[in-house]
Formats: C-alpha cells, sequence, structure tokens
C-alpha cells in the first residue's frame, strides 16, 4: 500500500464534518425529542402529525410554519444554545444545543 500524498493527507484531515438532519416529531401539541444536541450546519427537521399547524419559532431568529400533517425544516447557521416554541401554542418548547 502506498503512503498517500501530503496534499491528500491534508485534505482528508481538514475536510469538514458531514452535516446531518436531525428529525423532531410533532404530536399531541409536543416536540419530540424536546432537547437535541447539533452542530453548525445540521438541518433541523420538524414533522407535524398533528391536524393543527405550528411553528418553531426564535425570539429574534427563524420562525419556521409547519403546517398540519407536513414537514419544516431549517439549517442552523450559529452556535450556541436555543430555545424554541410554537407561536399559537406557547406551552410547546423545544431546545437545541448548537456545536460549532
Amino acid at each position: 500500500m502506498r503512503p498517500l500524498p501530503l496534499a491528500m493527507a491534508l485534505a482528508l484531515i481538514a475536510s469538514p464534518a458531514l452535516s446531518t438532519t436531525i428529525e423532531v416529531t410533532i404530536d399531541k401539541l409536543v416536540f419530540s425529542p424536546a432537547s437535541i444536541q447539533a452542530k453548525v450546519g445540521d438541518t433541523i427537521e420538524w414533522t407535524n402529525n398533528d391536524i393543527l399547524a405550528h411553528t418553531a419559532t426564535v425570539k429574534g431568529g427563524w420562525d419556521v410554519m409547519i403546517p398540519p400533517k407536513s414537514k419544516g425544516k431549517v439549517m442552523l447557521k450559529a452556535a450556541g444554545a436555543v430555545d424554541y416554541f410554537c407561536r399559537f401554542h406557547p406551552n410547546m418548547k423545544g431546545h437545541i444545543e448548537v456545536a460549532p
């Protein structure tokens, strides 16, 4: 087996980690899981199993509309702790820890 050329080896080391899609289900007015861990570049996708519309809203940030029996998603662009809620049902709450 031949050793990798230096440029290829450095490219492999420096390549960014693959982003993933993290799925959150909405059922009976509850985000599940309610708390998740993600990293910058990951996508959160909500699947709304309810017959009511919901949102995933961050005060001063994003606002994702999730129609009944449908999906909504957002790509995470900044590290930090994110608390979100449904504008229509403020008792519905979720939390995301976003790593760099």
